[in-house]
């Protein structure tokens, strides 16, 4: 049995990249990547100004085997040429592999431009999510006891807000300018990184990176958030969603409230503002809690998410923080779709919806003073879990090179073009890639999404944000806003123990409970991010 799925494996690493590309052989055209270009022309010439991806200018290219050879003569006695493996090609777009990276290169009009909706869109999109009910189905406590018309209410509720938020002018409008007001919140952290780590009125290029650029928002973030706190302003807009979701799907006061509060605050802050209510919950609300607290992200972080796939530039900010405000009001209604398939309701539930009046501080600047600290505490959380799990994975990687060596493995993955050897992210992307693709991904960009979710899922949104940052110029826009959707959460191994941690200080005598549903909250937690993914991917 092992060695039939060993042969399998193998079989499919050497077919990914085939099955990837067309059929078509190169024709006269020049294909862009940022502000660079290549031109080929059937003639076997080439020119290209692209340093990044070579140093030959101009001069003669070969295709053989899938390899795109580029050469120039500089003499009589000797010529330099560099070796390439075509990943993906079609009429309009071109990648190619080498030494692990990528670089892909679209035509003129199809540059940065998504497919939009369209019948086939639709259909692999419907496709996704059949298969998504289908899992959350087998890990189902009680088949029997699903509620289907919620389900579909549910899906219902998420396709509504995402055609509202992205396709209604009116309403997208709206969401432009909070879209503006997250980029502005970051603008102002930087301010005050610039005065503590700064000089003068700048920051010295070297000091722009993560801990002293990104990870200011986070604390100020939370000390704005602590302040609307305070004043009553998040509790309104949060009782208001929750109406709608209890309105809407039938769903408890507690639960709904949670859910929605998940959209702006942390998974172990949002059951505060239910906290009369904890003890009381049922053994479904519970789950719906946890797996609330799995599909979204709290304020802070999502702050620190736009500057990371901003990369300083204010159009994407803007770009990004649109499609994660999109993602996370989105997922909310996700998390009780799936937390109610995973664990039916079968109790009487309490329908009251009130939001917890309790102070966060004495005045304004006692909440502000708490909302700094907890911060605080929270980008030293970030970057220290950055450090443990980058040089986790540093050391995984060069345990599994060994064994590639050993095995040559490190060979046959290096000849799909797409990674230098076996490590995390190669078996990531070629495990993950088919279901990538079943959820509607494009699939010359699969394996990229399917590294991407499993370093979210098996580490955190942190180490893959940052990955899908260095990589989205290589991607399709459509692919870009699917993995934006998918790792907007905190569905990974390590949030069980935060919960479990977390909720159960407020609940002791559930903490077993808290525990046996861990590993469900993070299923649950997991498929809402990706149903959001593949709505996201029907309408682009």
């Amino acid at each position: 049995m092992k060695s039939t799925s060993a042969l399998l494996s193998l079989c499919w690493l050497l077919l990914f990249p085939i099955l990837g590309m067309a059929s078509t052989p190169f024709q006269d055209e020049t294909y862009h990547r940022k502000n660079f270009t290549l031109s080929l022309n059937q003639s076997g010439k080439f020119t290209s100004n692209d340093t990044v991806l070579t140093s030959i200018k101009s001069g003669d290219w070969t295709f053989k085997n899938n390899r795109l050879t580029l050469s120039q003569k500089v003499n009589d006695s000797l010529e330099v040429s560099e070796q390439f493996f075509v990943s993906y090609l079609s009429d309009n777009k071109l990648s190619l592999s080498k030494g692990g990276k990528r670089f892909s290169f679209h035509d003129a009009e199809s540059s940065s431009v998504s497919s939009g909706l369209s019948l086939i869109s639709i259909l692999r999109g419907l496709l996704g999510l059949m298969i998504l009910f289908g899992i959350a189905f087998l890990f189902s406590k009680n088949r029997n006891k699903i509620d289907w018309r919620l389900v579909i209410k549910g899906t219902i509720l998420q396709v509504v807000l995402a055609i509202l938020i992205l396709k209604i002018p009116m309403v997208s409008d709206v969401f432009d300018f909070l879209a503006k007001a997250f980029a502005r919140v970051i603008e102002f952290s930087h301010d005050g990184a610039i005065f503590l780590f700064g000089t003068g009125d700048s920051m010295p290029s070297m000091m722009k990176n993560f801990a002293f650029w990104i990870l200011p928002s986070v604390v100020f973030f939370s000390a704005l958030s602590s302040l609307l706190y305070y004043f009553g302003i998040l509790q309104f807009v949060v009782k208001g969603m929750a109406w709608v979701m209890k309105r809407v799907l039938g769903t408890s006061g507690a639960e709904s409230v949670a859910a929605a509060a998940n959209i702006f605050i942390g998974q172990t802050e949002a059951p505060l503002l239910v906290k009369p209510y904890l003890s009381r919950m049922t053994k479904s609300e519970i789950l719906c809690l946890m797996v609330g607290g799995m599909a979204t992200i709290a304020g802070g972080v999502l702050a620190a998410v736009i500057g990371i796939l901003g990369e300083g530039d204010s159009a994407k900010e803007l770009f990004y923080a649109k499609h994660l405000l999109t993602a996370s009001i989105m997922s909310a209604p996700a998390a009780i779709v799936f937390a109610k398939i995973l664990v039916p309701e079968t109790e009487e539930i309490d329908t009251n919806l009130e939001v917890s009046k309790e102070k966060i501080g004495v005045n304004a600047l006692e909440a502000i003073t708490n909302g700094t600290t907890d911060g605080l505490k929270l980008a030293v959380n970030v970057g220290a879990m950055l450090i443990v799990f980058i040089s986790l994975v540093a050391f995984a990687n060069y345990f599994l090179g060994k064994v590639g060596e050993w095995t040559s493995l490190n060979q046959v993955i290096a000849s799909g073009g797409m990674y230098p050897g076996l490590s995390f992210e190669s078996i990531s992307g070629y495990f993950l890639s088919p279901f990538s693709w079943l959820l509607g991904v494009e699939w010359q960009d699969c394996m990229y999404f399917g590294q991407l979710l499993g370093e979210k899922t098996i580490l955190n949104e942190f180490i893959a944000y940052p990955h899908l940052g260095l990589i989205q110029d290589e991607l399709s826009q459509k692919s870009i806003i699917m993995s934006t959707y998918v790792l907007c959460g905190f569905a990974n191994i390590a949030s069980i123990g935060i919960q479990v941690g977390g909720i159960g200080i407020l609940i002791p005598e559930k903490k077993s409970l808290l525990a046996q549903y861990g590993v469900k909250a993070l299923i649950g937690g997991t498929l809402a991010c990706m149903s959001t993914a593949v709505l996201a991917g029907m309408l682009f």
